[in-house]
């Protein structure tokens, strides 16, 4: 069965930074694209970051030069450095693990204050 469980979520203040883990249970995790997404109070889930099996990256505009996404296949884990944090980044933060089918994880939250 696969697990993916994220980590590293918290309270900061705005300017601040935080750094997410989400490590997968999952065989040949080398072979799957993963993502981040962010589920803020009342609203949808969105993209944020992404990062696929051959290490491109994509971000939403609204985090590019602020968050890094990355992966380390060995540790079957997934990663995101989120600097000058706003407010607006509050949310319910997922990984996302696909390839013929997606595996979420259980979320971490964020909490940026102002």
């Amino acid at each position: 069965q696969v697990q993916l469980v994220e980590s590293g979520g918290g309270l900061v203040p705005a300017g601040g930074s935080l750094r997410l883990s989400c490590v997968a249970s999952i065989i040949n995790f080398s072979l799957y694209g993963t993502r981040w997404y962010r589920q803020a109070p009342g609203k949808q889930r969105v993209l944020v970051a992404s990062i696929n099996r051959n290490g491109t990256v994509a971000y939403a505009d609204s985090v590019k030069d602020r968050f890094v996404i990355s992966r380390d296949n060995a540790k079957n884990s997934l990663y995101l450095q989120m600097s000058s944090l706003k407010p607006e980044d509050t949310g319910v933060y997922f990984c996302n693990v696909y390839r013929t089918i997606a595996f979420w994880g259980q979320g971490t939250q964020v909490t940026v204050s102002s």
